[in-house]
C-alpha cells in the first residue's frame, strides 16, 4: 500500500474498559449504603464496556424504529419495529435490575444500586433508559390505586423482558410509559384536553391527541384525561384482555434530535379503555411522583453522558501528539480535561446522594425525602443543563475526529439537551425549586443541613452558602422571585455539590471545585481553572483504564 494511506498518530478504539471504573461512583455508593451490590455493578459496567454492548448501541442508534400503521391488507396494527441490538440493550437493562426491580427489593441501598446500574449502563446507549425509567416511576403512582398494583406491580418488577403486544397480565414482564405532553400545554399538563367518560363498569373511555408520548410500544400506560371530577391519572393497556388492540392511534413517530434508538410518538385515543388511578380529580398529584423519579434518572443520565464524553477526550489526548508532544502531557488541553472532570465528578455525587435520598425517603425518612424534593428539582436544573455544556465541549477535545458519527460523540451530544427537557426543562425546574420553598419549608431546612455538614470546611463553601441565605431574603416579591428562579436553582446545586466534594470527593477535585465553580476563579468556559489547581491529580482520577 502506498505510504500515503499509512494511518498514524491516531487514537485506538476505545472498547474492553468498564464504565464502573469511576472513583466517585463506587466511593459513593459504598458511603451511602450500597456496598453490598458492587460486584453487580462493576459487572453491568464490564459489560456496557465490552465491544458488542458497543455493538448494539451503534446498532440501535443507526436503525431508528420505524412505525407501521397497517398490515398489508388495510387492518390498522400501529406497531413500531425496532432493531434487534434494541431487544438486547432492553433485556440486558430489565435482567440487571434498573427498571422497577427496587419496588421489590426490601433491602436498604435497593434504589441506590439501581441508580449506580442505570449510571454505567447509560454511558452504553442511552435511548433505551426512557422506557426502563418510566417502569421503574410507574409503580410508586400505580399504587394509589391499590388494586391495580396488587395486578401489575409484580410484573413491573419483574426481571423478564417479554416485549411483543399481548394481553400485559398474561406477560412475564411489562414495560411502562407515561402519555401526559400535549400541542396546546406541554409542561402545562393542566392545559390537557383528552377528555375521560365513565364505561360503566368501573373502567373509562379517553378520547384526544397526545402530541408526545415516549416509547409507544410499552405494555401499560400513565395517562392524564379530564373526567367529570377534574384532570384524573388512568392506567392504559397497549392490548385488551381479550388480545384486542386498544384504540390507540399511533399518528406518527417525531423525528428528534436525538434520542433516535427510541420510539417518540404522536397518539390519538379514540374512546380507548383505561382504568383510573388514583382519586378522581387528583390526576397531578398522583403522577408527580413518577415525574420525580424520572427526573431523577435524568440527573443519572445527564452524569454518565458527562462520565462516557470525559472517557473518550481523556482517551484521545492520550494517544494523539500535536506540537510535538501527547495532547493530554500539554498544559492547555490538561485544564480542559481537568475542568470537564470535575463537572463530571461534582454531578455524580450530585446524583448518587439523590439517589440515596429516594432509599431514605422511600423507608419513611421525612427529612431525607424533604431535601430529595428540594435538591432534585435544583439538580434537575442545574445538571441536567451543564449536560449540553459538557458534551460540546468534550466532542472539541477530538476535533474533527469528533465531529464525525462513527465516533460517538455526536450521539452524546444530540442525547444530552433531552435530559434538560424531559420532565420539565430549565423554566419548569427552577420554578418548581420556588413551589417547594413556599410550600414545603421543612427542604429548605434540610437542605442547609446537608449543607452545613461541611461547614467550617472551606472558606469559599461558606462563603456561597451564605449568598443563598442572602438570596432567598430577595424572594419575598413574587415577580421578583421568578426573575431569580433560575440562578437561586443553579446557587442551590452547586453549593449542595460543593459540600458533597469538600466532606466525600478527593480534595483536588474539591479544591478546584470551590476555587472556580464558589470562588469565582474561574473563566466562561471550560479549560479556566485556576493555575493552582492540581491537574495531575485530578486527571489521575480521570484516566481510562484499558483492557
Amino acid at each position: 500500500m502506498s505510504a500515503t494511506h499509512e494511518v498514524f498518530n491516531q487514537a485506538p478504539p476505545l472498547t474492553g474498559f468498564t464504565t464502573a471504573d469511576d472513583p466517585a461512583l463506587l466511593e459513593a455508593l459504598r458511603r451511602e449504603g450500597g456496598g453490598w451490590g458492587e460486584a453487580e455493578v462493576r459487572a453491568l459496567g464490564a459489560r456496557a464496556g465490552s465491544a458488542q454492548v458497543q455493538d448494539w448501541a451503534r446498532l440501535a442508534e443507526a436503525n431508528p424504529p420505524v412505525l407501521h400503521t397497517h398490515d398489508r391488507y388495510g387492518h390498522r396494527i400501529d406497531e413500531v419495529e425496532f432493531h434487534p441490538a434494541w431487544h438486547e440493550l432492553m433485556a440486558a437493562a430489565v435482567e440487571s435490575g434498573q427498571h422497577a426491580a427496587p419496588w421489590a427489593d426490601a433491602r436498604p441501598g435497593a434504589h441506590l444500586v439501581r441508580a449506580a446500574k442505570f449510571y454505567v449502563w447509560a454511558q452504553a446507549e442511552p435511548g433505551h433508559g426512557c422506557p426502563v425509567s418510566m417502569t421503574y416511576a410507574a409503580v410508586p403512582a400505580l399504587r394509589a390505586q391499590p388494586e391495580l398494583a396488587a395486578a401489575y406491580e409484580p410484573l413491573l418488577t419483574s426481571r423478564t423482558y417479554d416485549h411483543g403486544l399481548r394481553p400485559p397480565l398474561g406477560k412475564q414482564g411489562l414495560i411502562a410509559g407515561m402519555s401526559m405532553t400535549e400541542k396546546q400545554g406541554g409542561s402545562d399538563v393542566r392545559a390537557n384536553t383528552t377528555t375521560a367518560v365513565p364505561a360503566g363498569d368501573g373502567s373509562y373511555t379517553i378520547t384526544g391527541h397526545k402530541w408526545f408520548t415516549s416509547a409507544p410500544m410499552s405494555d401499560v400506560f400513565l395517562v392524564l384525561a379530564q373526567a367529570e371530577e377534574g384532570l384524573t391519572c388512568f392506567l392504559m393497556p397497549r392490548v385488551l384482555p381479550d388480545g384486542t388492540r386498544n384504540a390507540m392511534r399511533l399518528q406518527r413517530l417525531k423525528d428528534k434530535l436525538g434520542n433516535r434508538s427510541n420510539a417518540s410518538a404522536e397518539i390519538e385515543y379514540e374512546q380507548a379503555a383505561a382504568w383510573p388511578v388514583g382519586e378522581p380529580g387528583r390526576g397531578v398529584r398522583t403522577i408527580v411522583e413518577m415525574v420525580n423519579m424520572t427526573r431523577l434518572d435524568c440527573v443519572l443520565g445527564s452524569a454518565a453522558g458527562m462520565r462516557a464524553g470525559l472517557r473518550q477526550a481523556v482517551h484521545h489526548a492520550a494517544h494523539r501528539r500535536a506540537f510535538g508532544a501527547e495532547l493530554v502531557d500539554q498544559p492547555l488541553m490538561r485544564n480542559v480535561l481537568a475542568d470537564l472532570a470535575v463537572e463530571s465528578e461534582a454531578a455524580t455525587l450530585l446524583a448518587m446522594r439523590l439517589a440515596a435520598a429516594v432509599d431514605r425517603s422511600v423507608a419513611g425518612d421525612a427529612a431525607e425525602a424533604a431535601l430529595r424534593r428540594l435538591a432534585l428539582a435544583a439538580g434537575k436544573y442545574w445538571v441536567c443543563k451543564r449536560g449540553s455544556t459538557h458534551a460540546a465541549e468534550a466532542l472539541e477535545c477530538l476535533g474533527g475526529n469528533g465531529y464525525v458519527e462513527e465516533s460517538g460523540m455526536p450521539r452524546l451530544y444530540r442525547e444530552a439537551p433531552l435530559l434538560s427537557i424531559w420532565e420539565g426543562s430549565g423554566n419548569v425546574a427552577a420554578l418548581d425549586v420556588l413551589r417547594v420553598l413556599q410550600k414545603e419549608p421543612a427542604a429548605l431546612d434540610a437542605w442547609f443541613a446537608e449543607v452545613g455538614a461541611a461547614a467550617g470546611a472551606d472558606a469559599r463553601l461558606d462563603a456561597a452558602a451564605a449568598r443563598v441565605g442572602t438570596l432567598l431574603g430577595e424572594l419575598s416579591d413574587p415577580a421578583r422571585a421568578q426573575l431569580l428562579a433560575r440562578r437561586l436553582a443553579e446557587q442551590l446545586a452547586l453549593v449542595l455539590q460543593g459540600s458533597l466534594l469538600v466532606r466525600h470527593g478527593d480534595p483536588t477535585v474539591a479544591d478546584a471545585f470551590c476555587a472556580s465553580r464558589l470562588g469565582g476563579d474561574w473563566g466562561n468556559a471550560f479549560g479556566t481553572l485556576p493555575a493552582g489547581a492540581d491537574l495531575g491529580a485530578i486527571l489521575a482520577r480521570a484516566s481510562v483504564k484499558e483492557a
